[in-house]
């Protein structure tokens, strides 16, 4: 992704969308069935209902970015399989869904966030 780092939080609508729409009206569905700021960073993902087309919508702290990919074999993985508003990944996830990986959203991809209060003591 152009600018994205790691930390960048990644949500993916839970519902098909129609591939004709564009900025406004993307940032519309963000705005209402997300509930989220377009403005505020994170990378959101638009899936067709055919599972050829997705789209991308970012702010890049100058102006909103559409991403639109079409595959010409396979079809992207559909994150309303979980039957959820909204789906979260990492960036890596987004990498591998963009390249047409069908384990997207169905295995558990990046491991669990690691904090201190879970650090075992391995040697004594």
């Amino acid at each position: 992704m152009i600018g994205a780092g790691r930390r960048v939080p990644v949500y993916a609508h839970g519902a098909p969308v129609d591939m004709r729409k564009s900025f406004d009206t993307l940032g519309a569905l963000v705005r209402e069935h997300i509930k989220h700021d377009v403005l505020d960073g994170a990378l959101y993902v638009f899936v067709g209902k055919d599972r050829r087309r997705a789209k991308v919508l970012y702010w890049d702290g100058t102006g909103l970015c559409v991403l639109a990919k079409r595959l010409e074999k396979g079809r992207f993985a559909a994150p309303w399989e979980k039957k959820t508003p909204l789906v979260q990944w990492t960036t890596s996830e987004l990498a591998l869904f963009l390249e047409g990986s069908e384990l997207v959203g169905r295995v558990a991809l990046s491991p669990p966030v690691w904090t201190p209060a879970e650090r075992r003591v391995a040697f004594r």
